[in-house]
């Protein structure tokens, strides 16, 4: 009997090996012709080191292996899923160990869409949404918006990163534009005075920041988040405050890193 108690444990630790989901064993390695795209179509891999280009390389294969990838009226390129890979990647990067529990398939639509999830007809506005309810888990872009925020290096704006850093911000919780989980506590409240600032410049057309970002809190930092990774130097002349702020909560300090 002592013996089978003994058994018990090794017999889980078999069971866990066997059944258990991970991943790691489903990485699909970048061709070279994969991070030939990565080069020629990301500005942030071109300036990563050698050594943090094969880790982010890595981080993609794992998000390519976590995330499922659809197309919804339009086919999935390698490019398109390399984009949507990078997108995910970029605003985790400073972390060691991050996955996306809160997504399991992302749904590409060739164009804009509208509240019923139709990209024909008129009513189309919307360029990407993180699904709440039964859509919880799913996320959705348009392909040309995705293309068009890794093509246009002079804008500031990236719509999948922007809906990646909505999904930041929802781990905790909450989508509230305090992403609770990745800054420290006493540094809440300075954050949320600095939000109702900058959206009262912003109001007043005293702020070069996308006024979509006046939306609310969640749509702020999604908003800022896109124009901190796309033209980081910019954003930290004009807005030096904001910028040490969301280099603390990315663990990125990407003005800094791009010269060093």
């Amino acid at each position: 009997m002592q013996a089978f108690f003994i058994l018990i444990p090794i017999l889980l630790l078999v069971f866990y090996f066997i059944f258990r989901k991970d991943s790691r064993h489903n990485y699909v390695n970048l061709s070279e012709e994969d991070k030939q795209m990565l080069f020629q179509h990301v500005v942030y891999y071109q300036h990563l080191t050698v050594e943090d280009r094969l880790r982010f390389e890595q981080k993609i294969s794992a998000f390519l292996a976590e995330v499922k990838i659809e197309g919804v009226g339009t086919p999935v390129t390698v490019l398109d899923k390399l984009l949507i890979a990078s997108s995910a990647v970029i605003p985790v990067f400073g972390f060691e160990d991050w996955h996306y529990r809160n997504l399991t398939n992302v749904l590409l639509y060739p164009d804009t869409f509208n509240e019923d999830f139709q990209y024909e007809g008129g009513q189309r506005n919307i360029l990407g949404m993180v699904g709440s309810g039964y859509m919880n888990g799913q996320m959705i872009l348009s392909r040309a918006a995705l293309i068009k925020g890794f093509s246009n290096a002079a804008d500031k704006e990236n719509t999948a990163i922007h809906e990646f850093v909505h999904l930041l911000d929802k781990s905790d919780g909450a989508t509230d534009g305090v992403p609770e989980n990745l800054m420290k506590h006493e540094y809440v409240v300075p954050w949320i005075r600095m939000i109702h600032e900058e959206m009262k410049r912003i109001e007043k057309g005293k702020s070069d920041i996308n006024p979509y970002a006046i939306t609310n809190e969640a749509e702020f930092f999604a908003v800022v988040s896109e124009y901190f990774f796309e033209k980081p130097d910019q954003f930290k002349s004009k807005h030096p405050e904001l910028y040490d702020s969301l280099a603390g909560i990315f663990s990125q300090d990407l003005a800094a890193d791009k010269h060093s």
